[in-house]
């Protein structure tokens, strides 16, 4: 008799799938060419990238608030002047009945703050605004590189459930022929033939999900990047390490001081101390240097009494004010800054707690991972090896079809098992980089050495 390994159609429709998937291995875009893709088109980094410019010059804005400020004013004025009453004699010449003519007005203007605590408090705010505009920007850095890593291995999980199921799906279709082939002859039992095609159904099921699952994978990756997902740098087999440091207290003492989020709400917190000081100092008196200067023509036979001829004059003084009645707003405001300053400390120790939590699952996953991928290696070898003497033990007649069965579906699952944990373990690291917020496009370079080149 010819015996067939029961695996090789399997490994034909596998070896068919890859050839397809990696129809453009010589364009392969790896995991930082993505991230590089999805820069130029994610409308979030895009939009992030106006609003960091825009939160620059909330510090411009700021040190301008202590900054002399000048104007300059004209103006020119058409005037015709009648009048019906006699002036005397000696005063016909200054006063006339009638006169026309232009006058014209330029005055130049200084303001320099030398006492204002409002504004020096206003200052201090801006500069907090602009410093949250840059963390919020590193934030939707990170995001995103997250979200093309999930993306990326996401496509790349889906080909591989794929693959398997259409491995297992020529191994069963095997089993159904060959177990159709002894019932004809009258060798085996219906009971045989019934549970290969039940087998064979549950697969084609398994099928269509997979299909469905790797069509939604690749909109999300190209939505994101702008390319298609065909020509991935497909994952290769490695060995993961343990996080570095291998201490989880270290990894949330990271994330308690670096952390995206709980510097984002820590700079909030800062923001709202300093409105705290804007309506406590703004109650305070102000003192401004102020000095102008003055120069006004005419032209025409208007009179000097109407308007003045060559006329200049300059000033320069100090200017005090003191607010001393405002309705009660700045109290009212006062009352509200504090309240946001302790929605603020709330806020901030909400997102601490959250990312200590966010870095141990992280971290743990990382961790796990190493002895959780080691331990499916391990299981896929040996349910091979136990695939081998089942088929082995059904040629000889000491086992059966269905053993047969159940023996390649551990295969089949084991592979499955194996590839969710070097996903769950790549994007681990990714995860546990953001959270600790230290998460740069060097930890994409780094990923992409376990890539098929």
């Amino acid at each position: 008799m010819n015996r067939k390994h029961p695996a090789r159609g399997a490994v034909r429709a596998a070896a068919c799938l890859l050839m397809c998937i990696g129809a453009g291995a010589s364009h392969a875009i790896d995991l930082m060419g993505s991230y590089e893709k999805a820069l130029q088109v994610d409308p979030t980094r895009l939009a992030a990238d106006e609003a960091v410019a825009a939160g620059r010059e909330k510090a411009k804005q700021g040190d301008a608030m202590l900054r002399p400020r000048v104007n300059l004013q004209a103006s020119a004025t058409r005037l015709n002047d009648r009048s019906s009453s006699n002036v005397p004699a000696p005063l016909d010449q200054i006063i006339k009945s009638e006169s026309s003519g232009t006058a014209t007005q330029v005055a130049l203007q200084l303001s320099q703050p030398l006492y204002d605590q409002g504004a020096r408090a206003d200052k201090k705010q801006l500069h907090q605004q602009s410093a949250l505009a840059e963390i919020e920007y590193r934030q939707t850095q990170q995001d995103l590189m997250q979200r093309v890593a999930e993306a990326y291995f996401g496509v790349l999980l889906a080909q591989e459930s794929l693959r398997v199921t259409l491995a297992e799906k020529a191994a069963v279709a095997q089993q159904r022929d060959r177990a159709q082939a002894r019932f004809d002859v009258g060798r085996g039992k219906i009971t045989d033939l019934q549970e290969a095609q039940a087998r064979h159904d549950q697969v084609l099921a398994k099928e269509v999900s997979a299909q469905s699952t790797l069509a939604s994978a690749q909109a999300q990756y190209q939505e994101l990047t702008g390319v298609p997902a065909q020509g991935l740098a497909a994952l290769r087999p490695f060995a993961p390490t343990a996080p570095m440091p291998d201490d989880l207290q270290a990894w949330q003492g990271k994330s308690a001081e670096s952390n995206s989020r709980v510097l984002v709400k820590q700079t909030e917190l800062t923001i709202a101390v300093a409105e705290i000081g804007r309506y406590r100092l703004n109650s305070r008196p102000t003192e401004d240097l102020v000095a102008s200067y003055t120069a006004k023509n005419q032209s025409g036979s208007l009179s000097p009494a109407i308007a003045p001829d060559g006329s200049r004059s300059a000033a320069i003084g100090l200017q005090f004010n003191l607010p001393l009645y405002t309705g009660g707003a700045l109290s009212s405001k006062e009352r509200e800054s504090l309240a946001k300053q302790r929605q603020a400390e709330h806020d901030l120790a909400g997102a601490k707690k959250d990312a200590r939590l966010k870095v141990q699952d992280s971290f743990l996953s990382v961790k796990n991972g190493v002895a959780r991928i080691a331990a499916l290696e391990q299981s896929l070898k040996s349910n091979q090896t136990a695939l081998e003497a089942t088929t082995l033990g059904r040629d000889v007649g000491t086992r059966t079809e269905l053993d047969v069965l159940d023996a390649q579906q551990r295969v089949y699952t084991s592979q499955l098992e194996l590839a969710q944990a070097r996903n769950d373990y790549l994007l681990g690291r990714v995860r546990l980089a953001m959270h600790a917020g230290e998460l740069q496009e060097s930890d994409l370079r780094a990923l992409d050495a376990y890539l098929v080149r």
